[in-house]
């Protein structure tokens, strides 16, 4: 997608991922951000990712496939998300900016504060940005209220954004009012190279239900609390 949006896949690019989210910290978005990496490491593009210092692990570090990581000197306040500071930011973001040469600046995750200021920051230098969105959120409460506003002002001027469904696509369109024709869905996936069902099963009759997920409210853990009784009462070999 990112190639695509740019002169052509026959460019090759120079990236820079932006999130608060990233390794060591663990998750779906990290993840994503590792991966999709090494993906575009492997079709010759220069990968740089950004994201804030966890504990000792701080400055530049590689990771595999020569992934460079700037840990930048910031500790988290809430969640693993940095201070909001708009401007103080801008000096270090620069900084990477020019020295990496990138082309291309990809945010990652509506609730990065760093994301959002990475995002404001070159464009303002006139770099292309894309955004992509992991998760879904409403519009009554008051954090998503606050979120969906400040999500208006970043994608206000974002050349591209990428969402993980249909359903995800139509949520961000309507928090932030970007136009539906700069929005992509790229759906997730496994890697069944990397994710292979088990040869050794335990019985032939017996069937395996995995959830993969955080056992929190927004991720349904509170359904899943009251489905499984259900599901093994009706289905006794589950």
């Amino acid at each position: 997608q990112i190639s695509h949006a740019m002169d052509g896949q026959s460019r090759k690019h120079r990236i820079l991922m932006v999130s608060d989210f990233f390794f060591p910290n663990f998750g779906g978005v990290e993840s994503h951000i590792y991966y999709l990496s090494q993906c575009l490491l492997k079709l010759g593009h220069k990968v740089v990712v950004m994201t804030h210092a966890y504990g000792k692990r701080s400055g530049v570090r590689y990771v595999t496939g020569g992934l460079k990581v700037y840990y930048v000197p910031w500790r988290p306040f809430l969640m693993q998300n940095t201070l909001p500071t708009l401007f103080m930011t801008f000096p270090i973001i620069r900084t990477i900016l020019i020295r990496e040469r990138i082309s291309v600046v990809h945010g990652h995750q509506a609730f990065s504060t760093l994301c959002h200021e990475a995002l404001m920051h070159a464009r303002t230098m006139g770099y292309k940005v894309v955004f992509t969105d992991h998760s879904l959120y409403g519009f009554a409460d008051v954090g998503s209220i606050h979120m969906n506003k400040v999500l208006q002002f970043t994608l206000a001027d974002i050349d591209q954004a990428i969402c993980v469904s249909h359903t995800s696509k139509e949520n961000t369109v309507l928090r932030s009012g970007i136009s539906p024709d700069k929005v992509f869905m790229v759906p997730n996936a496994v890697d069944t190279a990397m994710f292979t069902p088990s040869s050794n099963r335990l019985s032939c009759d017996e069937i395996i239900i995995v959830v993969i997920s955080r056992l929190v409210y927004r991720k349904g853990a509170d359904l899943l609390v009251e489905v499984i009784p259900e599901v093994c009462r009706l289905f006794p070999k589950v």
